[in-house]
Formats: structure tokens, C-alpha cells, sequence
């Protein structure tokens, strides 16, 4: 049977609200794949009529960045029109951050997008713990009698077809449940014109759907968060990471840079072994046996991710993505990424695009179900994925705070590491960053321990910082904290060394090794030095939505943010810039910041702060 068709969503709502009823539990995908138009018409409608009960159970609401300083607002908004202006906000996000939601409207998410949801009460209390694969079974218990998914659309002979293309995660699951007689629910979609067609699982006859809103006036940019240039601290922690990966493998990777540099770093490792070998020699003389892989990819890699980024496509592209599993190299349930990304899907040959196939979570995140294919095809997996903070006894600290408070969601993180501890040959990759900044104080990401944990210690398995990389799999406690001691910032190693034989977790005599007792961030700078002015290393390895002056503003605004936190560092750069003259290339990024003729103190400061930072970035 075939679908009612839309162009106007607030009568697709109408529709929805005579079909099934005034009290609606609906379900949005993850990320990219919310029909925003459908979603707003539904809101508005409830928002109108106190009569309607409508439950929105989502996770990863995506939301425009929110610029607040000078600088940020000048440098960022552009950038934000220029990525985003024909992006719909979805009203309900506006109304939930003000607490403004009508009584009988209700968000529910089961994943932040990262650190947006903090200090919002309504948020955090309808927040519900999940990992990614029971989120399905949540919905469903919740009484889901709607799902509103953005699809992209193709005919053949005649006749629609619809793609999920950027998520199947949850949606083919609920479908599965469905043709089962486990559920019950209206599948109602908005086409989108930039969504590549994805072949494989998702690729669906219009009878699956009741409804479908499909216009020109409804038609909208997807979200495409521009990709950010890669630190060193990032890219050694990349390139420490792809120091683990076995030839022959499986790869998953997680969201964030240094899933980006984790790929450059297996890139140059295939393409200059010799190259590879060399920095993350430099970044780290002593490793363990986990992490002496520097050979290049003959087998190459499957991968197996529940997210598919751009670095995904790099791989494909750089030979290193190339074991194939029934002609597939790479599964994944969802993706997000730049616009280069979405047109590279878009372009790409039927016979190339073949080679990636989109499925349901319950598929890349779990063992069960067709499980002795999956162990088959999941060979010496690597799972690699990011944490906010470690304690020394292993354990990882990813989607929360110890007061309770949720900074994003477990996701599949938890899912990963336990395959890794299910699967022959396969490891548990925790990368996180040594140090962070937090009022304006450096603070150690590895503690001795934190009132939350997202993967117990007893999962402990490989944990990377920018200063090496620690085996944990099998050791005793004492061990443990002894090789994260290697890996943590040497200026608070001492402490956290003092603290864990206060705990009887290490003999008194213990110290640490000579060889990790210069980790600080020079170190890691120089050592990537000969890499970086050699070009094997690029800020951005897979391509960038910022212009030229955009991407020479980024270092030097960097340096400013960093100066913010000292008055004798902010005094330094002021004084710097109104005692020099701004060469042609700093006043054009100067005027990308309306900071060419100041007309006020403010602007006048800033303008010399801006000069001393670009200044300051060309030397670096």
C-alpha cells in the first residue's frame, strides 16, 4: 500500500493527530535523520491544543553553535550562516533550554550532544542511561506509536523507493520489531535532497511508511558541522592509538578528533611506515608490546563502526579500509560529518558506495544474533573510543559528572568494550586527553578516582594519552597504577603517585621510570615538529569548510583563548600588539573580524590581541 503524500507538514500533523490519536509518544533518530519540519508541525500543533499529549523520545538534538564573546560571535557567525543558515532549529530544543515546555509536552534523550544540556534541570531529569542497543527495547516500553525520519528519496520504474541513508541504527531495529507483531507504529518521513542514497538494509519500498512529506519548500541543508584542525596533543594521541592496530583487523572509531587523527596516523603509517615509525618513536621510545604496529596494510582493515565519519572515507580512499566482508569494507548505523562528506556519498560510484552499507545497531554494537558471522568477520578488532577522564586503577569516565549531572550519553562505548573482551584477539582502545582546562586552572583528566564511572575498572583495557600508551588487560592493581602513571602529565604525576601509595595500591620505594618523567606538552610539540613542517600531519587531513583567513584566525584565536586564563600572558599579547604594525595577510583576517578600523576601546584591545596572536601562531 502506498503512503499519504505532504508538502505542508503542519496537515502531514493534522493527519498524524487524527490517525493515531491525541496522546503521541514519538520517536526521533539519532543526529541527522529528525524530519525537522514534521517534528516542529507536531509541536506547534501540541503547543496549541493542551488536549494533546506529546512525548518526544530522542537523543543527539542537534543545535546551531551559540557564540557568545565578541571575537567568538565575529569569527564563528559567518562561518554558521555560511554552514547553517537554511537549517530549521527544531523548536522544542529553544523551548526546553528556557523551561518555557507547555505541561503536556515532554523531551526525552538518551544521548547529549556534548556538554549542551548541562545546568538545564528539565533535561537532565528526563535523561534515560542507555546503551545505544537497549534504547530500542526503551522506546518501545515507552509506547512508541510514531517514528519521523529524514530519508532520502529515488525512483525506480516508476514507483519511490526510500533510503534511511543516515540512520538505520534504531530505525531498522523497530521495523524488525514490528513485521515481528512486537510493535506498533505510524513510519512517517521528509525527504531530503542532500542525503546520499544509501544502498543495503535501509533501502525501503514507500508501503513500509504511512506518510510522506516531500517538497521543495521543506527541503533543507542537512547539519554539517565544519571539521576542526587537529591539535598535537590530539594527533599524538591519534597516532599512539594507530600504533595498536593489527593488519588484517577490524576498526571501530569514536566520535571526535582524535578519531580523525587516529586516521591520518594509519594513513601515513601504510603509506611511509618508515615516516610512522619515527614520530610515534619520538612521541614514545618505550611502548608495550600492544603498541608496536608500524608495518603497512596488506590485508588492510574491515571496518565496523556504529558512527561513519569522514575519516572512514579517508581510509577507504588511502588503501587502508580494504578487507572486505561479502564485498562490504565498512558497516556503520549512523552518520554525521561536513558537507564534503554528504556530497562524497552522494557522488560516489554505485560499485564504491556498495562497499559501505548502513545497518541496524543492534548489528555493529552487539555479538548476538548471526553471531558466528560476526566473530568470523571481526578479527583482531580494535574498539577505540574516547573518554573525558581515567582513574589510575582503569577505570573511564565518558558520559557524566560525579554530582549526577549528563554531559553526553554512553552510547556504544560500553557496547565496544565488551565485545573486545568477547572476541578472540580484539582490544578496548580508551584515548583521552592528560590534562584539561577548567576555570581557568590545569587540572589532570587521570585521577586517583571520581564518583562516576562509565566503564568499571574491572573493563580496563588499553588507555592512550598523548604520552603513550598503557596495557592494563590482566593486571594486577599495582601494575595498573604504575603504567598510567607513565602516561599522565608529569606535572601532577607525583601527586597521584603519592595518593595511590597512601591507598596501598603501591610500594612505598616505588618510582617512576626515568623515561616517563618529562611529559609535558613541549615534548609532544617537538616531537611531531618534523612531521608537521614535512606536511604529514595537516591541521585539517580531510578536507575543511573554513576559508584561508578562517584557517589562519584558528591558531592565533587559540593562543588568545589560551591567554585568557593569565593576566601576565593577556598583558604580554596587548602590550606585543599596539607596539607592531600588521603585515597584508593579518589585516585580511583582522577584517574578517570587523577589526581592520576600530571604532571603540573594546575593538581597539581586541584589534592588538588578535595582531600579537597571529604573530604569535606564524612562529609557532
Amino acid at each position: 500500500m502506498m503512503p499519504k503524500f505532504f508538502s505542508d507538514p503542519d496537515a502531514l500533523a493534522e493527519e498524524i493527530v487524527r490517525d493515531v490519536g491525541a496522546d503521541l509518544v514519538i520517536g526521533l533518530p539519532l543526529g541527522l535523520g529528525k524530519a525537522n519540519h514534521v517534528v516542529n508541525a507536531l509541536y506547534a500543533r501540541a503547543c496549541a491544543d493542551p488536549d494533546i499529549k506529546l512525548t518526544l523520545l530522542s537523543a543527539l538534538t542537534l543545535e546551531k553553535p551559540r557564540p557568545k564573546a565578541l571575537i567568538e560571535r565575529r569569527f564563528i557567525t559567518p562561518v554558521i550562516d555560511r554552514l547553517f543558515g537554511g537549517y530549521p532549529d527544531l523548536a522544542y530544543a529553544e523551548a526546553l533550554r528556557e523551561n518555557r515546555l507547555p505541561p503536556n509536552i515532554e523531551i526525552v534523550e538518551f544521548f547529549f550532544l556534548a556538554g549542551r544540556w548541562l545546568h538545564v534541570p528539565v533535561a537532565q531529569q528526563n535523561y534515560i542511561s542507555a546503551n545505544y542497543t537497549h534504547a530500542v527495547s526503551y522506546l518501545l516500553a515507552r509506547g512508541m506509536n510514531v517514528v519521523t525520519q529524514l530519508v532520502a528519496k529515488r525512483v525506480v520504474d516508476g514507483v519511490p523507493r526510500y533510503s534511511l541513508s543516515c540512520n538505520t541504527d534504531t530505525t531498522l531495529d523497530v521495523l524488525r520489531e514490528r513485521r515481528a507483531g512486537r510493535a506498533s507504529f505510524r513510519l512517517i518521513a521528509q525527504v531530503n535532497s542532500e542525503l546520499p542514497f544509501m544502498p543495503g538494509e535501509g533501502d525501503l519500498p514507500a508501503g513500509e511508511f504511512s506518510a510522506v512529506l516531500d517538497s521543495a519548500a521543506t527541503d533543507f541543508p542537512l547539519f554539517a558541522p565544519p571539521s576542526e584542525p587537529i591539535s598535537d596533543t590530539k594527533y599524538a594521541i591519534g597516532l599512539n592509538a594507530a600504533s595498536t592496530v593489527a593488519d588484517g583487523g577490524t576498526l571501530q572509531i569514536g566520535i571526535g578528533q582524535i578519531g580523525d587523527a587516529l586516521a591520518q596516523g594509519l594513513i601515513l603509517r601504510h603509506r611511509d611506515s618508515a615516516a610512522f615509525h619515527d614520530v610515534v618513536t619520538r612521541l614514545s621510545p618505550e611502548r608495550p608490546a600492544v603498541a608496536r604496529q608500524a608495518g603497512a596494510f596488506q590485508a588492510g582493515l574491515y571496518g565496523l563502526s556504529e558512527m561513519v565519519t569522514e575519516a572512514f572515507v579517508g581510509l577507504i580512499d588511502g588503501g587502508v579500509l580494504k578487507r572486505a566482508i561479502d564485498g562490504v569494507v565498512l558497516h556503520g548505523a549512523f552518520f554525521l560529518g561536513p558537507k564534503s562528506f554528504y556530497r562524497g556519498l552522494r557522488q560516489m560510484p554505485p560499485d564504491q558506495l556498495a562497499r559501505i552499507q548502513m545497518m541496524p545497531v543492534s548489528f555493529t554494537n552487539e555479538l548476538y544474533g548471526e553471531e558466528d558471522q560476526k566473530r568470523g568477520a571481526r578479527v583482531d578488532a580494535r574498539f577505540i573510543n574516547v573518554t573525558m577522564m581515567a582513574t589510575l586503577l582503569g577505570a573511564a569516565v565518558s558520559d557524566g559528572l560525579d554530582d549526577g549531572e549528563v554531559v553526553s550519553g554512553v552510547g556504544g562505548q560500553y557496547n565496544f568494550v565488551a565485545q573486545a573482551f568477547a572476541l578472540h584477539g580484539a582490544r578496548s582502545v580508551v584515548t583521552l586527553e592528560a590534562t584539561r582546562r577548567a576555570g581557568g586552572a590545569l587540572k589532570s583528566n587521570i585521577l586517583w578516582r571520581y564518583g562516576h564511572e562509565t566503564i568499571p575498572r574491572h573493563l580496563r583495557d588499553v588507555l592512550v594519552t598523548e604520552y603513550g600508551v598503557a596495557d592494563l588487560r590482566g593486571k594486577s592493581d599495582a601494575d595498573v597504577v604504575a603504567s598510567v602513571l607513565t602516561i599522565a602529565d608529569s606535572r601532577f604525576q607525583d601527586e597521584l603517585a603519592r595518593v595511590a601509595k597512601d591507598a596501598g595500591k603501591l610500594p612505598r620505594g616505588y618510582e617512576i621510570p626515568a623515561a616517563h618523567r618529562e611529559n609535558h606538552p613541549d615534548r609532544i610539540a617537538a616531537a611531531l615538529k618534523p612531521a608537521r613542517e614535512a606536511g604529514l600531519l595537516p591541521p585539517f587531513p580531510f578536507g575543511c569548510d573554513f576559508t584561508e583567513v578562517e584557517q589562519r584566525l584558528i591558531p592565533a584565536l587559540e593562543i588568545l583563548q589560551g591567554a585568557q586564563h593569565s593576566s601576565r600572558a593577556l598583558a604580554g599579547l596587548l602590550w606585543q600588539g599596539l607596539t607592531r604594525k600588521p603585515d597584508a595577510a593579518e589585516e585580511a583576517c583582522l577584517a574578517r573580524l570587523g577589526l581592520d578600523r576600530p571604532k571603540t576601546w573594546p575593538e581597539r584591545f581586541y584589534r592588538a590581541l588578535v595582531s600579537a596572536a597571529l604573530a604569535e601562531s606564524r612562529v609557532a
